[in-house]
């Protein structure tokens, strides 16, 4: 045992979105029970890659009596996760349910609809593609543009989303639970510091791992000197409006 630098989790602020968990690469953090944790204090070697990517701040670097960092043990640790993964996707193959994430609890909702009162929705979208990774930071539609960044979820939860959100306005739509976060925010710096956006508003979910669309929007903002508000709105899994707020 020796005092070191290793990773603190504030379990208070910590609302267990997961995106810390790919950016280690020691496998020493894990979502339990709805927090990040600590696997164990051998795995942590103190360096704090996974620092930047809690859009809480729920991660620091302290200084405590802990055992030493091994990196045999790390190896070990990964290879046995790696073929305990492997060996659960073959069992589970037709029976996944999410690993975990509080964002992939099976729900199912009982919702009495009037089919009379139904009408055609005309589709609002005004360019070609939509998903952020394929959006090229110059595309002229972006040029001066109210930017819509949308979470791929919420268009299905919020029915009336064309007409409320996607009118007149450019939108870029990613995964922030599945896709690279990183390259996310770097794309969205380009779009902010090449063209003079009029607004951006972020649709996301009410799930914790939903953040990550939010946390990518606000850093790309700061990262490309823009002092641009960011209006936010969070969907309810259920298809209402939770909170507006500006960040």
């Amino acid at each position: 045992m020796a005092v070191r630098k290793i990773v603190h989790i504030d379990e208070e602020k910590c609302n267990g979105c997961g995106l810390c968990i790919p950016n280690c690469a020691e496998g020493a953090l894990q979502i339990v029970d709805g927090k990040a944790k600590l696997v164990k204090d051998i795995y942590c070697d103190g360096l704090g890659a996974c620092l930047g990517h809690c859009p809480q701040g729920a991660i620091s670097i302290i200084e405590r009596e802990a055992e030493e960092f091994d990196e045999k043990a790390v190896e070990e640790y990964l290879k046995s996760q790696s073929q305990s993964i492997t060996s659960t996707n073959q069992h589970q193959h037709h029976h996944h349910t999410g690993g975990g994430c509080p964002g992939s609890m099976i729900r199912q909702f009982n919702k009495g609809v009037n089919e009379s009162q139904d009408t055609k929705v005309i589709s609002r979208l005004r360019q070609w593609p939509v998903q952020l990774s394929l959006v090229p930071a110059t595309a002229p539609y972006l040029n001066g543009a109210d930017l819509l960044i949308t979470a791929d979820c919420v268009p299905f939860a919020y029915g009336n989303y064309h007409n409320d959100f996607l009118k007149d306005r450019a939108v870029v739509v990613g995964c922030p639970k599945l896709d690279d976060i990183e390259y996310y925010t770097e794309k969205l710096t380009d779009i902010i510091k090449l063209n003079n956006l009029e607004s951006i508003t972020v649709l996301k979910m009410e799930v914790p791992c939903c953040s990550g669309m939010m946390y990518a929007a606000k850093t790309a903002r700061d990262s490309a000197g823009s002092d641009i508000p960011i209006k936010v709105v969070t969907i309810g899994i259920e298809g209402d409006i939770i909170k507006r707020e500006y960040v």
